[in-house]
């Protein structure tokens, strides 16, 4: 049964006493742990709901196993994780930690355990086991998939094209995109569990334009920025001619939608790898013919 260590103050309760007092509410029907206090405050063992001798899945618990219960069997990330500790010294003999055993049969460990990992909310206890346990073990790939996650990653901020343009067929088209954490990066993040750290850094490669007129443009970069002393020249990086109006696009306007590559670099647990994810924007533009005035 795993339970969770919660302190409080007994000022009022401990003033008078001066030596370590351990009282135990086996009759408690809501838990079978006990109140531990020293002069100015009390841990209380109070029982975690569903992780009762009874477990209906997984495996650990004072039957010398030392693993861990898993709600779905899943993502090893989304299960309970538990370390091990050597108690030491180890408890006395008689004491409630050994169970029933005596000093020299098996040993006292102190068990710290967390769902998905050791990183946030973990319970605590001292538990007995015939065996050394096996410490649990966590793929460092599926620690960088959730490092990842956390950094919610998204498509291109698109800075040229613009909706709010007006472009002109033959003249060249420069697109670049606005450099940030969460659009372009680098980003970083970390993860995890069972005592493995991943570290996973992210940044877009490439960019993929569709350009709405059947034309596909690949940059390896953010682009260049365009400014007014460039003229009429093309883009050095990334760019773009219409040959045709978007008079016959849906809204007199092309779609064009910016699709990155982010690749990620991880390393942790003694591994290193890659990963891949794509995000795209668009944006809408018009079009048109050069009007010429005579």
């Amino acid at each position: 049964m795993l339970t969770r260590r919660i302190a409080i103050t007994a000022v009022t309760v401990l003033a008078t006493l001066s030596v370590p007092v351990i009282s135990h509410a086996e009759d408690d029907p809501k838990g079978g742990g006990g109140i531990e206090c020293g002069l100015y405050d009390c841990e209380v063992e109070v029982d975690v709901p569903g992780q009762g001798g009874g477990q209906a899945s997984g495996s650990g618990g004072t039957d010398g196993t030392g693993g861990s219960g898993s709600s779905n069997g899943g993502d090893p990330t989304d299960k309970m994780v538990c370390v091990y500790k050597l108690a030491d010294p180890q408890p006395p003999a008689g004491s409630l930690d050994w169970q029933g055993h005596e000093p020299g049969d098996g040993a006292v460990y102190e068990q710290t355990c967390g769902w998905g990992g050791l990183d946030g909310d973990t319970i605590v206890r001292m538990v007995w086991l015939a065996e050394a346990p096996q410490q649990e073990t966590v793929d460092p790939a599926v620690l960088a998939q959730r490092a990842v996650d956390s950094m919610t990653l998204l498509g291109p901020d698109i800075a040229s094209p613009r909706a709010t343009g007006r472009y002109t067929v033959g003249v060249p088209v420069w697109m670049w995109v606005n450099q940030g954490p969460t659009t372009y990066g680098p980003n970083t993040a970390s993860a995890s569990a069972g005592g493995v750290t991943v570290t996973a850094t992210a940044k877009v490669s490439k960019i993929v334009w569709q350009m709405g007129d059947g034309s596909t443009v690949a940059c390896a970069g953010p682009g260049t920025p365009y400014k007014g002393s460039s003229g009429m020249v093309e883009s050095p990086t990334c760019g773009h001619r219409y040959s045709t109006t978007s008079a016959n696009a849906s809204g007199d306007r092309y779609i064009v939608t910016a699709t990155s590559t982010w690749t990620i670099d991880w390393q942790g647990g003694g591994q290193s790898g890659q990963l891949e994810e794509i995000r795209q924007s668009d944006v809408q533009v018009s079009v048109g013919e050069l009007q010429v005035v005579r």
